[in-house]
């Protein structure tokens, strides 16, 4: 592998933002990119940190109400530079807290309002009871995405985004209208924890392919031996909500 082909993964926040598995996420693309011949940089990027010069792919995971507190002022301050970003098209993943945070905002149970970046134009609310359980979506981009949903948030899409999927089993953003997560450009925000990407791997390769093209103008996909990752996405489509 040669360093000249190196991707740079940035997770954010890896200390508050990183409950239900989701640094794996970040394991999956690293060893996934390996797998179709780069070289990878990980950086994990926390409050007080220098924000990288040369991003590749971001990553962001959940996270307490707490949690998201204790970011929300670091993130506001980069805010422009993922603006930035994710307009030039970097591929962008983002799960539960961080996915919130990436809207207009997440109002709490008691009404206190965290303010998010408004890259997404999405808006989150404290709901009364936890949506907890196995998911299965159905995407027009990706197909079928198997996951696990644990969330009292319910959020609601705008106009500038779409949703990544419909919901066939489970509750999706808020439980009433049978959409999960939401798309904008190449950015995915998304519930799904479990984590997501072992049990996508085409999503991965998806974001892998955005950074290789963005980057270096081409990607030439490896043939990857993915029968433990099938496996894992019959068995998870089959257990009980």
């Amino acid at each position: 592998m040669s360093s000249t082909r190196q991707l740079t993964i940035v997770q954010l926040y890896s200390r508050d933002m990183n409950i239900y598995g989701d640094h794996g996420n970040v394991l999956v693309l690293k060893r996934r990119a390996e797998w179709h011949g780069y070289s990878v940089k990980v950086i994990e990027y926390n409050p007080g940190d220098s924000f990288p010069e040369s991003v590749d792919i971001i990553i962001g995971g959940g996270g307490q109400d707490s949690g998201q507190d204790k970011i929300q002022a670091d993130l506001l301050k980069i805010g422009p530079k993922l603006h930035e970003l994710a307009e030039k098209g970097t591929p962008i993943l983002v799960i539960c807290g961080l996915y919130q945070l990436f809207g207009k905002y997440f109002k709490t149970q008691d009404g206190h309002i965290i303010e998010g970046i408004n890259l997404l134009d999405i808006r989150t609310t404290a709901g009364p009871e936890r949506l907890i359980g196995n998911i299965v979506v159905e995407s027009d981009q990706f197909g079928e995405i198997i996951g696990y949903e644990n969330h009292s948030g319910q959020t609601f899409l705008g106009a500038k985004v779409k949703p990544l999927g419909n919901v066939i089993r489970g509750a999706g953003n808020n439980g009433g209208d049978d959409w999960e997560g939401a798309r904008y450009k190449n950015i995915i925000g998304s519930y799904l924890h479990g984590s997501l990407l072992p049990k996508n791997p085409h999503i991965a390769d998806w974001l892998i392919e955005q950074a290789a093209i963005n980057k270096f103008g081409n990607f030439e996909p490896q043939v990857i031996d993915d029968r433990f990752a099938n496996l894992a996405r019959e068995h998870a489509a089959k257990r009980p909500r």
